[in-house]
């Protein structure tokens, strides 16, 4: 490196933490130093002795401190593979960084049990970190610690991890209520089409909340004549949308009756840690919320997030397309019984458990066993629909298990421009895959996977859907730039080595 600058340093050793994983104050617990410290370092606001820096270079075993982006991780999968034993559902990425945005509106201390260490998360807790709020793992890492300050720093706001992650767009809600002006950088994470926030505008509206876009931000302006009972309708029951609007709504004075809202697996989280914390909710689970709002917020508060179903649909996945019996344990039924449903039409044999409760003592659980199944594509097209209908998340693992399947079943993913696309990389690794429009996919099986060198698509479940397609591939296939799996999943490759499968991976 030439520029031997704090502010050039400092970028390098954010670049080598994010590109290892982890977080400010992970990376402060490793040097035995403050979160506040490593912030001052990355933000260019602290001179560096050689010393220093090689230890933090030790830390994060980059040889002086080497650009991130010249190390991509990846993964080496060999196949075929047969899978055995039983694997837990870890707990839901959508729920915990909702649960993160909320703890804003909290002045005291949010305690999150069970929170998956994933790159969402960690993105959105270096958004936290930057702006005052205290996030403090255990030892164990099982337990997550969050004290907002009295006044955040919003102008240090971290705006690349902001930029990383779509859900940013969930400090909106929680906001308005402390600031009459802010602003929040336009929110990124997995390119899947046009996604537009003017829903998450609109019903924001009605709490006082006005917004301008302007270069690279969104400006905000509150007014604070917010007065008597609200009655608001969503004209898209989004998931995020429906958050901003309960975190805006439990915190506004008075009563908001909330319409077409969702009532999917990390909204009803959200509702039953927003009750904990002493907002009146009634509705849970259906689509229409009753809100009683609660101005002055200040608790000590202990949640458990619910599992997770899209990654439990994943597991099962894993289960089919390598012919395999596999017992997905603490697996959220209520969400996954349409799944399960089309499942069983297309030949599937399981078996489930007797229901028991999540850690949030509301979510209903289950233990799946897959048993090896000769399968057949469905009658009818397969299509997401919202809650209680088939999960959007869970619909590209249905092109893997088609694939698998005896016959012809079109996918149709009627809300994302861009997911079908990218499920067309799954005929790099043998499967008969055929784009109708950007929106529809025919898929023909079985198939017999063969192992390929390929780059993760910019998406979540696709890059994850070729993964579990690698598995049954016969073969050394290998997945590049594997990111946006880490996004998602905490450790996949070594939970599935541990049910008889060989993924190593590596950095180049």
């Amino acid at each position: 490196m030439t520029n031997t600058s704090p502010a050039a340093i400092g970028s390098l050793i954010r670049d080598a933490r994010k590109q290892r994983g982890l977080t400010q104050q992970q990376l402060a617990d490793e040097l035995s130093t403050s979160q506040s410290a490593i912030h001052r370092i990355e933000a260019g606001n602290q001179n560096l002795s050689l010393e220093m820096i090689n230890k933090i270079a030790e830390a994060l075993e980059s040889p002086l401190i080497a650009r991130a982006d010249s190390r991509t991780m990846n993964f080496r999968i060999q196949g075929e593979t047969k899978l055995s034993g039983s694997i837990e559902v870890r707990s839901s990425k959508n729920a915990a960084v909702a649960l993160l945005c909320a703890s804003l509106i909290n002045k005291g201390t949010t305690k999150l049990r069970g929170v998956a260490r994933i790159e969402e998360v960690n993105r959105i807790i270096e958004v936290l970190t930057s702006i005052g709020v205290e996030c403090t793992w255990s030892d164990d890492k099982s337990l997550l610690t969050l004290v907002r300050p009295e006044e955040l720093r919003l102008d240090e706001m971290d705006l690349d991890a902001a930029r990383r992650t779509r859900s940013v767009i969930m400090f909106l809600g929680p906001l308005l209520r402390f600031y009459s002006e802010f602003q929040l950088p336009y929110a990124g994470g997995c390119n899947l089409g046009s996604r537009t926030v003017e829903p998450h505008l609109q019903v924001l509206r009605e709490f006082g909340l006005d917004v301008e876009a302007t270069e690279g931000f969104y400006q905000a302006r509150v007014s604070r004549d917010i007065k008597g009972t609200r009655h608001v309708t969503l004209t898209e029951r989004g998931d995020t949308v429906t958050e901003n609007a309960l975190l805006a709504a439990a915190q506004t004075a008075g009563v908001t009756v909330l319409r077409n809202a969702s009532p999917n697996y990390m909204v009803q989280d959200l509702c039953v840690f927003l009750a904990k914390l002493g907002v009146g909710i009634e509705g849970i689970g259906t689509t229409t919320l009753t809100i009683t709002g609660k101005t002055d917020i200040n608790e000590v508060v202990e949640y458990y997030p619910s599992e997770d179903p899209i990654e439990a649909m994943s597991l099962i996945t894993a289960g089919i397309v390598t012919d395999s019996e596999l017992t997905i344990t603490r697996a959220p039924i209520e969400f996954l019984e349409i799944e399960l449903a089309i499942l069983e039409e297309m030949g599937l044999k399981f078996s489930l458990s007797e229901e028991y409760r999540s850690h949030n003592q509301f979510t209903r659980l289950v233990d799946i066993t897959v048993h090896p199944s000769k399968l057949k594509a469905p009658v009818d097209k397969v299509h997401p629909m919202p809650f209680p209908g088939l999960n959007i998340d869970n619909l590209p693992f249905f092109a893997v298990i088609a694939a698998s399947a005896e016959g012809q079943t079109m996918i149709h993913d009627w809300v994302y421009e861009n997911r079908a696309i990218h499920l067309l990389e799954l005929g790099k690794l043998g499967a008969t895959v055929q784009l109708l429009d950007p929106h529809r996919l025919i898929v023909t099986g079985p198939t017999g996977w063969r192992a390929r060198d390929m780059v993760c698509p910019p998406a979540l479940r696709p890059a994850v859907c070729l993964l579990l397609a690698a598995l049954a591939a016969r073969g050394e296939s290998v997945l590049r730039d594997v990111y946006v799996i880490n996004r998602g999943y905490e450790d996949l490759p070594t939970r599935l080595n541990k049910l008889g499968a060989n993924i190593e991976v590596f950095h180049e």
